[in-house]
């Protein structure tokens, strides 16, 4: 890692010695992220790196504005796949890397940004389904510890997909589960609060 200095002396991030040779670079929240939209791309015949697409993780929403400076400073174009939640800090962010004028919904989504309606582990699983979802946790060896999850007094009354969606964020990684599915599972991101979205 190695951090570049930032010319108007704002706090960059540090970027990995090879955003520099990237077309784009997709930021993403933490490694969790990162790791399913990768495995997903593979799973979708995509060769991310034979693009020039890297997927970055920033360590939190909270850091984009350090991504983006630094990737400015580098000359390297970002976009980015986010919470819908987040979408503040990606406004916030965009501003202090030097966009000009306000940023609205529409210029998220026109500047390369995107949201998950809820969060990536609800697009996983309304992509896949319930019962798909279901086989990758089998196959993965974690039937059992989602249904033993599934007889907690605070998830028995809850829908068995807003179950999934907790499960899967209860361990790290185990939101990329989707992604290695044999099944074809594909995600609808959102541009704005004000543009609704549907899965497919």
């Amino acid at each position: 890692m190695r951090e570049d200095p930032a010319r108007d002396g704002r706090e960059v991030a540090p970027v990995p010695s090879g955003v520099r040779g990237a077309r784009v670079v997709a930021l993403v929240e933490g490694v969790s992220d990162q790791v399913a939209v990768e495995r997903l791309a593979v799973r979708r015949g995509r060769d991310l790196p034979g693009e020039g697409v890297l997927v970055l993780p920033m360590g939190g929403a909270t850091n984009v504005g350090r991504h983006l400076r630094a990737l400015g400073h580098l000359g390297v174009p970002a976009s980015g796949l986010l919470d819908i939640g987040e979408e503040r800090f990606v406004r916030r962010g965009l501003v202090s890397a030097g966009a000009r004028g306000p940023v609205t919904g529409s210029d998220l989504r026109h500047a390369g940004f995107f949201f998950c309606i809820a969060d990536l582990e609800d697009e996983l699983t309304r992509g896949l389904g319930v019962s798909a979802t279901e086989d990758v946790l089998a196959a993965n060896g974690d039937l059992e510890l989602f249904r033993r999850f599934q007889r907690q007094p605070a998830q028995r009354v809850r829908p068995v997909a807003h179950q999934l969606h907790r499960f899967l964020g209860t361990t790290a990684g185990r939101k990329a589960l989707p992604g290695c599915s044999s099944s074809t599972s594909t995600w609808t991101v959102c541009p704005s609060r004000s543009t609704p979205c549907s899965g497919t």
